[in-house]
């Protein structure tokens, strides 16, 4: 669970709390967003795919995050503030079930199986 925690973490605590408070100008496919601490993103959406690219105010440093949807699988590749790159599959196997499986930002595998109740 540590893996996935750690990987999920990185989302919410860069993308997550920056969507909640930010100001965002565009359409549904295309916005440009700046959250309260004046970090900067953009995020762009193509049928099911979505891109999403940012800079960190503080540091200067930039990240990102790119989703593809294909039918039952999600496909998601990152590149953290740091430099480090994560992956995520996750594939919808029916019932509100779901595979995740992936490396987070430090090179560590995981994989979760989840339901209505949580990922074990």
């Amino acid at each position: 669970m540590r893996i996935v925690t750690s990987v999920f973490a990185l989302f919410f605590s860069v993308v997550l709390p920056t969507v909640a408070r930010a100001d965002c100008i565009g359409t549904s496919q295309f916005e440009t967003c700046q959250d309260q601490n004046g970090n900067d993103y953009t995020v762009n959406r193509i049928g099911g795919q979505t891109i999403v690219n940012g800079r960190n105010e503080r540091t200067g440093n930039s990240w990102q995050e790119n989703s593809n949807t294909i039918g039952n699988q999600t496909i998601i590749n990152g590149k953290s503030s740091n430099g480090s790159s994560w992956n995520e599959n996750e594939t919808n196997i029916g019932g509100g079930n779901r595979v995740i499986n992936g490396t987070d930002s430090s090179g560590y595998s995981f994989s979760y199986l989840c339901n209505k109740f949580g990922c074990n």
